[in-house]
């Protein structure tokens, strides 16, 4: 989560720049006034990175999610499967599609287990979201495999997980589509903004155009003549927010190898039978900016959040907001919320402790962690 960390002169002479050049923050149009488009080059930037066939910037990761989903048709009726440990962001975009979710619950990674997949699969089954949380890979050859058979599309949210990689690709780019958020607290931030990934070039189009009021965007057409290939809304970027992100995204591989090696000092460090480590699939390669530990002995857990309290790491969600990241907690939408799958993930989140990963400290702090964490017993 370290991409607020390393704000500084670079983002600002970017800004600057904008300014410079014209100062038009809109994405589209006032040709005359501008010199460049920093969104699309964004895009650009992102489709060289991910090797994706189209990236569309978008103006938060919950856009992100709602545009994927309007690009494959979720809508009235329409269920989509996804899991309870989460961000409530997911579920609203299912919903606000007028779509239903349906939740399995997590396996050893904490993200979806796919032996309780192919049991919530109905013909109303529209699409299927995994969630890679916290920088981890969901297992998704499992996940795909089903998903196949049943021939329902797979949306990768990979908010939290951009420079995770699985079987040497980037999460977010292996499915139908996918979403990143670069809000403040992400790897890469834009202050507020999103990315869609889509691997289908009808897809792709809907996406473009549902996110900009359906502006078709026509060649050799002004703006105001323009017409809608579809009824939209308004999801875009801002050139402030793209200026910002094109400097963030140059930073991504140092990000994830500093994170990497502080990740690496607490999973080698921590070597008490009290922690249970979690589950990393097979092929799949981090974000490493959140480690995770499951400690079922309560008094022990007690003192090992008050502990990265004192030491000052603190914790990332688990268990400090959990009530915006586990759908037990989310009556107020209107769905099912006390499935025994949500009851089970409730349960095995309780026992979870996440440790951010912050470039702000050296990894011999990591390394002291662990080596505090190992001497607490009961």
């Amino acid at each position: 989560m370290p991409g607020f960390e390393l704000i500084g002169q670079e983002e600002r002479d970017a800004l600057n720049a904008l300014m410079d050049e014209g100062g038009v923050f809109f994405a589209h149009g006032f040709d005359a006034k501008r010199k460049r488009y920093h969104v699309r080059e964004l895009e650009s930037d992102f489709r060289e990175f991910l090797s994706c066939h189209d990236a569309l910037c978008v103006s938060s990761g919950t856009a992100a999610i709602k545009v994927a989903l309007k690009s494959l048709g979720v809508g009235f009726g329409d269920e989509v499967i996804t899991q309870g440990f989460n961000f409530i962001a997911d579920f609203e975009a299912i919903i606000d599609c007028g779509a239903t979710p349906v939740v399995a619950g997590s396996d050893d990674t904490l993200n979806m287990d796919p032996a309780q997949l192919e049991g919530l699969i109905t013909d109303k089954t529209k699409a299927i979201m995994p969630v890679h949380m916290l920088g981890v890979p969901a297992r998704l050859d499992e996940i795909f495999a089903i998903a196949a058979r049943h021939n329902i599309p797979v949306i990768e949210d990979a908010c939290e997980a951009i420079g995770a990689k699985y079987n040497g690709r980037y999460a977010g780019t292996l499915g139908a589509a996918g979403v990143f958020s670069f809000d403040y607290g992400k790897a890469i931030t834009t202050g507020e903004g999103g990315l869609v990934i889509l691997n289908d070039e009808k897809m792709a189009v809907t996406a473009r155009q549902y996110h900009d009021h359906g502006h078709m965007n026509l060649p050799d057409i002004p703006r105001g003549l323009d017409r809608a290939g579809v009824a939209g809304f308004n999801y875009r970027m801002s050139e402030l927010n793209a200026v910002v992100g094109k400097v963030q995204l140059k930073k991504l591989d140092y990000i994830v190898a500093e994170s990497g090696k502080r990740y690496k000092a607490l999973d080698q460090g921590i070597t008490s039978g009290v922690y249970k480590k979690r589950a990393v699939p097979e092929g799949a390669e981090p974000a490493y900016d959140t480690y995770i530990v499951e400690v079922a002995d309560a008094q022990i857990r007690e003192h090992a959040i008050q502990l990265l309290g004192d030491m000052g790491f603190g914790t990332k969600n688990l268990p400090d907001a959990m009530n915006w990241h586990c759908s037990v907690f989310w009556d107020h939408m209107g769905f099912d919320t006390k499935t025994q799958a949500q009851l089970d993930t409730l349960a095995l989140l309780e026992r979870q402790i996440a440790i951010p990963v912050m470039l702000g400290k050296p990894v011999e702090d990591f390394a002291e962690l662990a080596v505090a964490l190992n001497g607490l017993t009961g």
